[in-house]
């Protein structure tokens, strides 16, 4: 049976007296700072000099050089993006970790896959709201919250859930109610799911779907409606009501054809890929190559970047979605 955790299994009182710096200050570092601070926690930002500094001070917020953050601090929350998170943990927050301290994270790849490697004399847990920032933000100003995962990788303390609990209070997860995981079980999920649907398999599904409209002579304005334009109707059924609920939604056309044609596009051939993305992840192999493509600068994905930017589908989308003022 999974562990789920409300308001009331959260005791704010494991954080009351505590100072927890925020390393980051973007969707995420922004978000979960301002709450922290809007439920009456004692919160410093962490950053360099820039402009995510100077919004932090505008909106209210304690900022510090990351190291300096680090050293008053009794929890360090890293949230700044992954590929970045090793060499700050490094150089501004590993030595000024003390006995006691807590390490908090929101993803759990560095600690998983050993990028990250704390002192066995603090606290590691996660918490990781399943939105993005600005909805983390936007439903706490609400008085609700999204829900969340939450994790303890090292427990040195004794307490480490019930400081990752008040912690999920803290930025409003526990509202909604945040589900017991693991490090492994997160990043493994999280890096999969990225992968094979949410952003790997539904943008190839977008590209080779207006493709095949294209190359059988439709207009590729009217291609773009069909292959990607209309898929946000789609998703916002799914998310709102699951599966079911979007079929009782659509025609009986739509409903007929989706599910008799569907298992034909996401056949054997589909999961067999599916299983070998899964293996890449949980060895590790993903990880490695990740990281080395962030030593090398990243020359891969900016060539990806200029490929994807450059497809037919972009070109077109772009010109209609000058149309769509609503937008």
């Amino acid at each position: 049976m999974v562990n789920m955790f409300y308001e009331e299994d959260a005791d704010p009182a494991f954080l009351e007296g505590s100072r927890i710096a925020v390393v980051g200050y973007g969707s995420q570092g922004r978000a979960q700072s301002l709450n922290l601070r809007d439920s009456g926690l004692d919160v410093v930002v962490g950053l360099r000099e820039g402009p995510s500094w100077e919004r932090a001070v505008s909106e209210g917020m304690d900022v510090l050089p990351t190291e300096e953050a680090a050293a008053g601090a009794d929890v360090v929350v890293m949230l700044i993006p992954d590929e970045a998170q090793p060499g700050v943990y490094e150089d501004q927050v590993a030595p000024n970790l003390e006995e006691g301290d807590g390490l908090a994270f929101s993803h759990g790849f560095n600690v998983h896959f050993n990028q990250i490697v704390p002192p066995e004399y603090v606290d590691v847990f996660m918490v990781a709201p399943k939105s993005p920032g600005d909805l983390v933000r936007q439903t706490y100003d609400e008085g609700a919250g999204v829900p969340g995962l939450v994790a303890v990788e090292q427990d040195a303390t004794g307490g480490a859930l019930d400081r990752a609990l008040a912690y999920a209070r803290g930025i409003g997860c526990t509202r909604a109610g945040v589900i017991e995981t693991t490090f492994a079980e997160e990043t493994e999920t999280d890096l999969f799911g990225e992968q094979v649907d949410l952003c790997g398999g539904v943008t190839s599904l977008i590209k080779a779907s207006f493709e095949t409209m294209v190359d059988a002579g439709y207009q590729p304005e009217v291609a773009y409606f069909e292959s990607l334009h209309e898929l946000k109707l789609i998703v916002d059924l799914v998310h709102r009501r699951g599966l079911a609920g979007m079929w009782d939604n659509v025609s009986n056309t739509a409903e007929y054809g989706g599910l008799t044609r569907g298992d034909r596009v996401v056949g054997e051939e589909s999961r067999a890929a599916m299983e070998d993305v899964l293996d890449e992840v949980r060895s590790g192999e993903f990880a490695r190559e990740f990281v080395l493509e962030n030593r090398a600068s990243r020359p891969s994905l900016g060539a990806l970047r200029r490929r994807e930017a450059d497809h037919p589908v972009e070109r077109v989308g772009a010109r209609l979605r000058d149309m769509m003022d609503w937008l």
